[in-house]
């Protein structure tokens, strides 16, 4: 589990952020759900019969989740939806945690407790075609925003273990298929690599060393909403079962970071530097303006940190490269008096007046999306 320190939860506050928003425009209303969940619920999950080996059962009634499903489908039962809400969609940044064995654990990249840009879509059967291409138009335009314009698909069919007949999974395996081509997508198949509940279409990334990530993912699941005994009430007034489809974007926000982190070399974009730009004032004679400066940057939403020390100016600016800042704002006596700022970024040196200088670091530092 991770030990967040202030630069890295800044960041990883900005990742929340950014999926946050990148889920509220995909249509999906967010959810929070229990941490505790007790044994019947997973029961009827089928995670007690199939997953139970990965999960922290703190006793033997309750267990910490290690997805949100279930949670996700205790809200949809209490709502009782109408057709005419369908399809409706649920997220949630579920904190959730894994019993990994410890010779698989792998700094970011493989966690016991993790955040899961976790969500779910209930629909009917005629819509999961529509909601698939929807999610992969998605998904596309998140990954070239953050810099990956290669992305691996498969389809991954049943496993050996499993819940649900086989006619059910010859079902849910069609559908997948027939929306995956739909989508144009032409996945490499993956066999019994399926969730126990549902076949699914992973998106894996590549790093810049060649390593490949699963990251995003999209399933199909005919199982759970029998078992949780969801319904939906259609034209007719009859009660009908819906479809649902679980889905991730990043996937793990933890793994995605140490993804990034390792496609830019540890030198993370502006967007998500835990510090975006660092004020230097050259004397102490500066040392208001340079808090005067870093006021109005933290007032327009900008990670801003000024550094006052006894430093010399090049000890600073060259602290403030050591630490991944991408923006360097040096004020001194001159910039003082005409109240501009001397803005340094990847080598480059330029005088602008600080209103200037405020906007083009925010336009410069705004999230891709």
């Amino acid at each position: 589990m991770v030990f967040w320190h202030p630069r890295g939860f800044r960041t990883l506050r900005a990742l929340e952020e950014l999926i946050r928003r990148h889920a509220q425009a995909d249509g999906f209303a967010e959810v929070r759900t229990p941490q505790l969940l007790r044994q019947p619920i997973w029961e009827a999950s089928g995670h007690w019969q199939h997953f139970r080996e990965n999960m922290f059962v703190a006793n033997d009634a309750l267990a910490v989740k290690p997805v949100s499903c279930p949670g996700h489908l205790e809200i949809l039962r209490r709502r009782a939806p109408s057709y005419r809400e369908l399809p409706l969609r649920y997220s949630e940044l579920g904190l959730v945690h894994r019993n990994e064995p410890s010779g698989t654990l792998h700094g970011l990249f493989r966690l016991r407790q993790f955040t899961q840009d976790d969500g779910h879509v209930f629909c009917a059967a005629e819509q999961v075609e529509a909601e698939v291409a929807r999610f992969c138009r998605s998904l596309s335009t998140l990954y070239r925003a953050l810099g990956f314009e290669r992305v691996l698909v498969s389809f991954a069919s049943r496993p050996d273990e499993r819940a649900g007949s086989d006619e059910v999974w010859d079902q849910a395996e069609n559908m997948l298929q027939q929306a995956a081509k739909s989508a144009g997508l032409t996945p490499e198949h993956v066999p019994k690599a399926g969730a126990f509940y549902g076949p699914k279409l992973e998106f894996a990334l590549p790093d810049r060393l060649g390593r490949r990530w699963q990251c995003g993912t999209i399933q199909l699941d005919l199982v759970l909403p029998e078992r949780f005994d969801v319904d939906y009430v259609d034209a007719a007034g009859a009660r009908v079962r819906p479809l649902m489809l679980h889905r991730a974007t990043l996937g793990s926000l933890e793994r995605f970071l140490g993804v990034v982190l390792e496609q830019h070399d540890g030198r993370l974009p502006a967007w998500l530097s835990p510090d975006q730009v660092a004020v230097l004032p050259i004397e102490p004679a500066q040392h208001d303006y340079a808090q005067e400066l870093t006021t109005e940057l933290e007032r327009v939403g900008l990670r801003a940190v000024s550094d006052l020390s006894r430093e010399s100016l090049a000890r600073r600016v060259a602290l403030a490269h050591d630490g991944g800042t991408p923006y360097v704002a040096v004020v001194g006596r001159r910039e003082s008096q005409a109240r501009s700022v001397s803005l340094r970024h990847a080598g480059e040196q330029r005088v602008l007046a600080l209103a200037d200088a405020v906007r083009e670091l925010c336009l410069a530092c705004a999230p891709p999306l």
